[in-house]
């Protein structure tokens, strides 16, 4: 017989519930959307989304699409009191979120249900008008809303619906909004979120404001997109998941926002509807199964061939090699320069937070860089190129660290890890340097030093004062580090010049891999969160 301990579900159960709710149970109490954009339905992919379980009551079956409501049925009062005693009587609810009531008997019976129940976490979405103008909730109800938010944790009003609910008109700038919020979420004793997403301007700031008038800003970029529908229903779903995993409210509604913004961006790739589309509520997940696969990316194969054009390179290739190359880069330039963080970085909306995560991988990737250029500088077939290499190893770290390390010292952070992404990275030039012919290994360590000059180039128009990033697009658009990158094209065209065929073919792989982790490295500060 043997001595392994069979299989017990009840064993993983109790080993998940020790770790506290790590998949809360959501119960979302709002109307449909037959096109899947907002309501429940949007409600169940952000509840997903976020990491929960979702469950649904339906208040009220709503005829829309992206144009907009055509007509409403209510179901009885008993019915939807029937449709909540079932989830509860049978399922624990870790946090609700209630959105379209419709009328004064839902909310009644809603508010009754939650006073026999009392889950944890209770989030109310005020549904009041929709976004194309259709009333949502009947006049005689306002009172009675407004009432209600007495008995929840967390209000997510859009400006409209906050006007409504403080009796303002409604706010015409994000400071006039947090002024509504404040004493309103100290009459009702409940947290109230401020969403800038109606506001004009670069960004679509959210906001936590406390009964307690602690306001804590989450920066959001606004994104020029009609696709925004059913943004307040995933939103405040996303926020009573997280909340319900027990994170507390600034840090929820930074996932959320973030999670949120990066949905709206890609909304425009779903095609869905004619009029607002819906938001890509399963954008994130998609982007980190593809991180995690373990298919290899089509850079890496023989037979990899560009689709796209690069842009003429502003540091001009030294030969028919390095041209090569170059053109070879055309697809994944435009990944690149397409990243969030690049776009961020280039119009300084670029979170701050992000972009210490990435000075701090990079001020760890630059120690592995200059090991690589060291092997580079043994393995040299002739003085000067040894000459170089050993200079580029030393040079690379003194005026890059030097800005790296004052600028995370200056924020309080002194060491960082490697992340996966950034060991991935620095393994494959620090192998590839020591166990590769040298021109192959050139290749590999090109991109750091070239790829970083055009971007820096690429984005330096932005450089003007108050730039949050001067002194990085200063750097990397700068004469000293551009000669170096000069002096790194140079050296490849060398070394391939005197390689063999089959090196040639190894050295393109490794060029298109290394600009490959680039685009991962500048990418992973979404992965952190």
């Amino acid at each position: 017989m043997s001595d392994t301990p069979a299989f017990s579900p009840s064993a993983t159960t109790t080993a998940v519930e020790t770790r506290g709710r790590a998949i809360p149970r959501v119960l979302s109490i709002a109307g449909t959307d037959p096109t899947g954009g907002a309501g429940v339905q949007a409600d169940m992919k952000a509840i997903e989304a976020a990491g929960g379980y979702g469950m649904t009551v339906v208040t009220a079956l709503v005829a829309q699409n992206t144009l907009g409501v055509r007509g409403i049925h209510t179901p009885p009062e008993q019915f939807l009191r029937q449709q909540l005693d079932s989830v509860s009587e049978d399922v624990t609810v870790d946090a609700v979120k209630i959105g379209m009531l419709g009328g004064v008997g839902a909310i009644e019976t809603v508010r009754g249900w939650l006073a026999d129940t009392r889950p944890p976490v209770v989030v109310l979405d005020p549904v009041m008008v929709s976004t194309s103008g259709h009333r949502l909730l009947e006049a005689d109800a306002e009172a009675e809303i407004r009432d209600f938010c007495r008995d929840v944790d967390l209000i997510t009003p859009n400006l409209k619906e906050l006007g409504v609910l403080t009796g303002r008109p409604e706010a015409a700038t994000f400071e006039e909004a947090v002024g509504q919020a404040l004493p309103f979420a100290r009459e009702v004793d409940a947290t109230v979120i401020v969403k800038g997403g109606h506001l004009r301007g670069p960004l679509a700031d959210n906001a936590v404001v406390t009964p307690g008038g602690e306001v804590h800003r989450v920066h959001v970029p606004r994104v020029d997109t009609p696709h925004t529908h059913g943004t307040g229903c995933s939103l405040s779903s996303a926020l009573a998941t997280r909340l319900g995993r027990g994170e507390d409210t600034a840090t929820a509604l930074e996932w959320s926002s973030r999670w949120l913004h990066e949905a709206i961006v890609a909304a425009g790739s779903l095609h869905v509807g004619l009029g607002n589309g819906p938001v890509h509520h399963a954008r994130r997940a998609r982007r980190l199964a593809d991180a995690a696969s373990t298919v290899p990316w089509p850079e890496m194969t023989a037979d990899y061939v560009s689709a796209l054009a690069p842009p003429i390179p502003r540091l001009r290739p030294a030969g028919p090699h390095t041209e090569a190359l170059w053109n070879d880069t055309g697809d994944l330039w435009a990944e690149i320069m397409g990243l969030p963080f690049i776009t961020g970085l280039a119009d300084g909306s670029l979170r701050e937070e992000d972009f210490a995560f990435y000075l701090a991988q990079d001020a760890e990737y630059l120690h592995h860089y200059s090991r690589a250029l060291s092997q580079l500088a043994t393995t040299a077939p002739d003085l000067p190129g040894q000459i170089a290499w050993n200079r580029a190893s030393l040079g690379c770290s003194v005026s890059e660290k030097a800005l790296h390390d004052t600028w995370l010292s200056e924020r309080g952070i002194t060491e960082t890890p490697l992340s996966r992404v950034t060991a991935a990275y620095t393994d494959f030039l620090v192998a590839t340097a020591h166990v590769e012919p040298y021109a192959v290994g050139v290749a590999a360590v090109l991109p750091c030093a070239w790829l970083y000059a055009e971007i820096g180039l690429a984005i330096a128009e932005h450089n003007g004062p108050g730039h949050p990033y001067r002194a990085w697009l200063a750097m990397y658009g700068g004469e000293e580090f551009l000669a170096e990158a000069r002096s790194f094209i140079r050296l490849a065209e060398e070394a391939l010049a005197g390689a063999s065929d089959e090196e040639r073919a190894r050295a393109r792989r490794a060029y298109l891999t290394a600009c490959a982790h680039e685009r991962e490295f500048f990418d992973q500060a979404d992965l952190a969160w």
